[in-house]
C-alpha cells in the first residue's frame, strides 16, 4: 500500500507507543499510557472492524468465579493464589466501573447463581460442604460472605432444589462498554486504526519496527494485547479457546434476572433486553474448540438449544435470533501473563475467560511496565 506524505506524517510517524488489539486490555493500556505520558503519540491497531477476540463478543458477566470453579481452582492452585486471583477480578470490576461509570456500561447487580443438574448431586453436596470454608477464604475481599444457598425462584427444570448464589456478581452491556471505552480513548487523542493486521515486528535498541498487512512503521514501544491470538506472536503459554453463544428473540413477560452458571462454568446464561443469552459447551469438544477461528458447530449449538428447551425455559415458547462466537485466551494457569518479551516489547494476555473482570487491571498493569524514563 502506497501511503501519501500526509497519511504517514499524520498517523504513522513519531509513534511513542503502539498497541496491538483494541479490546478491553488494549484500550485500557492506551488510556493508562496517556495518563502517564500526556504528550505521547499513541496508536492502537485492530484487525477487525470491531474489537475482535472476545471483548465485543462476550456474554457480559461481571463475575469472579462460581463456587464450583473456585473449588476446582483450589485443587490446582494454592489458597493464596486463588485469593489473589479473585481479588484481582473484584478490583478489576471496580476499576472498570470507575473508568466508565455504571450507566455507560449498563451495570446491573442482579446477583449470580450456580445451578446444579439433577445428575450432579455429588458436586452439589461437595459445594455445600465447602461453602463455609470458601466464604472464609474470600470474606476479606468482599467484606462479607459472597456465597449462600438460594431457592429455585426462577423455576428452572431438572436441577437441584437450591442454587448457590453470589450476591456481588453483576452483568453489563458489552456493546455499551466497548463503545464508551473507544469514545474515551479517542477523546483523549489516541488513534485507533481498524482492519489492520500486524504480521510481524522486530525490536531494535531504541525502537520497534512493525509490519502490517498494509504498511510498515516504527514505534518506541510495542504492547501486545491480543489474548486469544497471542500464539501468533510466539507466546506459547496461551491457548485459544472458542466460546459459542446464542440469543433468543424477545420473550413476553420474561421474569429471569441475573447471571447463571452450570457445570463448573462451562455453560452460562443471563437475561438481556427481555431475551435469554446462553453460551458455553466447550467441554463437549475441548480439542475442537481450541481454535482461533470464529464459527459455530452443530453439536454445541444443539446442546445449547436443548438446555434452553429442557432446563431454562421448559414451559416457554422461544425462537433463536442469532448465534456467534468469541475467542478467549486460556492456559495451564489462570493468572494473566504480564511480561516483557524483548527490548521495548511487552504483552498482557491469558485472561482465562474473565476479561470483563480483569481486563481493565491487566491493561493498566501492562502500561505500567514502561518506566517513567
Amino acid at each position: 500500500m502506497n501511503l501519501s506524505y500526509w497519511e504517514y506524517k499524520t498517523w504513522l510517524s513519531n509513534i511513542d507507543f503502539a498497541v496491538i488489539g483494541s479490546g478491553i486490555v488494549g484500550l485500557n493500556c492506551a488510556l493508562q499510557l496517556k495518563y502517564k505520558f500526556p504528550k505521547a503519540k499513541i496508536l492502537v491497531l485492530e484487525k477487525g472492524i470491531f474489537p475482535q477476540g472476545a471483548s465485543s463478543k462476550n456474554a457480559g458477566f461481571a463475575c469472579f468465579g462460581s463456587i464450583s470453579e473456585i473449588i476446582a481452582d483450589l485443587k490446582t492452585h494454592t489458597d493464596e493464589a486463588v485469593f489473589e486471583l479473585v481479588k484481582k477480578r473484584w478490583e478489576g470490576i471496580k476499576l472498570l466501573r470507575k473508568t466508565l461509570g455504571d450507566e455507560q456500561i449498563g451495570y446491573q447487580n442482579y446477583g449470580g447463581h450456580e445451578l446444579f443438574l439433577d445428575n450432579a448431586e455429588e458436586l452439589y453436596q461437595h459445594c455445600l460442604e465447602k461453602l463455609t470454608e470458601t466464604n472464609g477464604l474470600l470474606r476479606p475481599i468482599f467484606k462479607n460472605d459472597p456465597f449462600q444457598p438460594h431457592e429455585n425462584s426462577f423455576h428452572f427444570n431438572g436441577i437441584q432444589k437450591m442454587y448457590i448464589t453470589n450476591s456481588f456478581e453483576a452483568q453489563i452491556d458489552t456493546g455499551k462498554m466497548m463503545s464508551a471505552l473507544l469514545g474515551k480513548v479517542q477523546k483523549m487523542g489516541i488513534t485507533v486504526l481498524n482492519a489492520i493486521t500486524v504480521e510481524a515486528f522486530e525490536a531494535h535498541d531504541n525502537e520497534v519496527t512493525v509490519q502490517t498487512n498494509l504498511f510498515e512503521f516504527k514505534a518506541k514501544h510495542l504492547f501486545i494485547a491480543t489474548n486469544g491470538f497471542a500464539r501468533k506472536f510466539g507466546i506459547e503459554e496461551v491457548k485459544p479457546a472458542r466460546a459459542q453463544v446464542l440469543i433468543t428473540k424477545p420473550i413476553l413477560d420474561l421474569r429471569i434476572k441475573g447471571t447463571f452458571h452450570l457445570e463448573e462454568g462451562y455453560y452460562y446464561f443471563r437475561n438481556i433486553d427481555n431475551r435469554i443469552l446462553l453460551g458455553g459447551g466447550r467441554n463437549l469438544d475441548f480439542k475442537g474448540e481450541e481454535t482461533s477461528e470464529f464459527g459455530e458447530t452443530e453439536g454445541i449449538q444443539n446442546q445449547l438449544e436443548k438446555m434452553l428447551r429442557e432446563i431454562i425455559l421448559p414451559k416457554t415458547v422461544f425462537e433463536i435470533e442469532s448465534r456467534w462466537s468469541g475467542i478467549m485466551g486460556v492456559g495451564d494457569h489462570k493468572q494473566p501473563i504480564l511480561k516483557q518479551l524483548s527490548k521495548n516489547v511487552y504483552c498482557g494476555v491469558r485472561l482465562g475467560g474473565m476479561g470483563i473482570a480483569i481486563g481493565s487491571a491487566v491493561g493498566r498493569d501492562l502500561a505500567d511496565m514502561v518506566g517513567e524514563s
